[in-house]
């Protein structure tokens, strides 16, 4: 969502590359510039063999990208429900920075929910994306 109509102007620099409009919030007779921006982790899954097979519909290599709240796949790529479905909840926290001792950062590999299918999914932090809180929700920041 953009923020027009919220007065947001001007545009934000970050390690040299402009990511947007800043809040321009009026403190004291000035103007402020008000960073709106955070970062998440692009991730990476990918079906992996486990020591058993697999017997779902997704073979060794398949898988996605998260962007954003965005699923990418490839072309022609299509990805099971039911181990997606499983997989929802866990990515937007993998996508946060997390304490390097919680298994949210340690952990990558997370089993296909078919108890019978040996298929592993791994989740893998592959970069970070800057995102602006007025382009992603209607509520302002406090």
């Amino acid at each position: 969502m953009g923020g027009a109509g919220r007065g947001w102007h001007g545009a934000v620099e970050v390690r040299g590359t402009t990511v947007g409009p800043t809040d321009h919030s009026r403190k004291e007779g000035k103007d402020v510039e008000r960073d709106d921006s955070f970062e998440l982790w692009d991730l990476k899954v990918e079906a992996i063999q486990g020591d058993r097979p697999m017997v779902c519909d997704h073979a060794e290599g398949s898988g996605f990208e998260v962007h954003g709240e965005n699923l990418v796949f490839s072309p022609g790529q299509t990805f099971p429900l039911y181990p997606l479905a499983a997989l929802l909840p866990l990515l937007p926290a993998k996508q946060r920075d997390t304490h390097p001792n919680d298994w949210m950062t340690t952990d990558t590999d997370i089993a296909c929910p078919d108890p019978n299918c040996g298929g592993i999914f791994r989740v893998t932090r592959t970069g970070r994306r800057r995102f602006r809180h007025a382009d992603v929700t209607a509520v302002p920041l406090p």
